[in-house]
């Protein structure tokens, strides 16, 4: 036992009390692993946090032992004997010790042989794997099409396992997609919806949205510029003192929806950005800018 109280074990694992056994293995997998102190230069802290996750997962996975310490029997927890007595496995030791795996050359620790208080409920099964593995994602590009109406998608998993899946109708630029526990270890993989056209114009739902880069005369003394749609090249007349950030509209230039016959719009957002190399002229001309800027803010 690692406290003089009973803790809230619930709290714990960042559960709620009603939390399905599902729940509380992904919970102690998440709280196993961040507090190993393999992963924690051994810091006395973790340690404990440590003992007292693998001591709520023994109490709250086992029916007799969690109705036990639901009902406030004394003693549920302090006749645990502290399976960390002999110091910390690593954590792929401890890994190999959850997993029911044959670990050398160091056993997983076991309890003191003198010992003569028994616990008054039977020892619960070993706790499931502990994953340290992140979650896996792969890219996926759809056509402005596939996104408006939705496709088919197939994905071969590292295992060889292929997994067929339809995306969602008006799927948008970075929606991503979770495929729970189909990854090795019983990881989430999601897959990361990108919708670009060649001329980089960007797909949300009905709407696109353009990205248009123009030089600071342009931008401060408005300009025509042709921008690409769905539909082909238009020319767009940018106004006066467009700053970055500015957002004009192309009404009906985006995806329409035949089954209600509606249009979305294109977004043409302003990007101000200065040539990498100035020449002289066009820098004296900037400091000239920056003088009457200065002087304007003495008036």
């Amino acid at each position: 036992m690692t406290s003089t109280a009973d803790p809230d074990y619930w709290s714990l694992l960042g559960l709620r009390a009603d939390a399905g056994a599902d729940q509380l293995k992904r919970a102690f997998r998440r709280e196993a692993r961040r507090w190993h102190p393999d992963l924690n230069g051994n810091d006395p802290v973790a340690e404990e946090r440590f003992k007292l996750v693998n001591e709520a997962y023994a109490v709250l996975s086992d029916p007799r032992r969690r109705r036990a310490w639901e009902q406030g029997v004394n003693g549920v927890g302090s006749v645990v004997t502290d399976p960390f007595a002999t110091g910390f496995p690593s954590f792929d030791e401890y890994l190999d010790a959850v997993l029911g795996l044959p670990v050398d050359p160091k056993p997983w620790p076991q309890d003191p042989p003198d010992r003569t208080v028994e616990p008054p409920v039977a020892s619960p099964p070993p706790p499931p794997p502990v994953r340290a593995d992140e979650d896996v994602e792969s890219v996926v590009d759809l056509t402005p099409e596939q996104a408006l109406h939705g496709t088919t998608v197939e994905l071969s998993l590292a295992d060889g396992t292929v997994i067929e899946l339809q995306t969602p109708p008006q799927a948008g630029d970075g929606w991503r997609l979770r495929l729970e526990g189909v990854a090795a270890g019983g990881r989430d993989h999601f897959l990361q919806l990108r919708v670009v056209t060649p001329e980089g114009l960007r797909i949300d739902g009905l709407r696109v949205h353009y990205r248009l880069e123009l030089f600071p005369p342009d931008a401060a003394l408005g300009c025509a510029v042709d921008v690409p749609t769905l539909d082909g090249t238009v020319t767009l007349q940018v106004p006066p003192g467009s700053s970055s950030g500015r957002l004009l509209r192309l009404r009906g230039r985006g995806l329409q929806d035949e089954t209600d016959e509606r249009s979305g719009d294109q977004l043409v957002e302003i990007v101000v950005v200065i040539p990498a190399d100035l020449g002289d002229a066009e820098c004296a001309l900037y400091r000239r800018l920056q003088e009457l800027a200065a002087e304007a803010d003495q008036l």
